[in-house]
């Protein structure tokens, strides 16, 4: 499933990992796409300055947040 019209991307790994992984993004108030992406988009930007190319901008996002809920 795609969202926010991104292509979703498919990679392996195991199962403890990928539990263990979500385990330290929710610790650190992430999600683990939001930090994948962080990660591919700063290696890239050190890519690109090491090569003295222009990385690619990042498309915006649209965060929509969920009305609060009423006491």
């Amino acid at each position: 499933m795609t969202t926010r019209g991104t292509p979703g991307r498919m990679i392996r790994i195991d199962d403890e990992m990928w539990e263990m992984y979500g385990q330290l993004c929710a610790e650190e108030g992430t999600t683990r796409t939001d930090e994948l992406r962080r990660h591919v988009h700063s290696r890239v930007r050190a890519y690109a300055k090491a090569k003295g190319i222009e990385a690619p901008k990042p498309k915006p996002r649209i965060v929509r947040k969920k009305p609060a809920a009423e006491a």
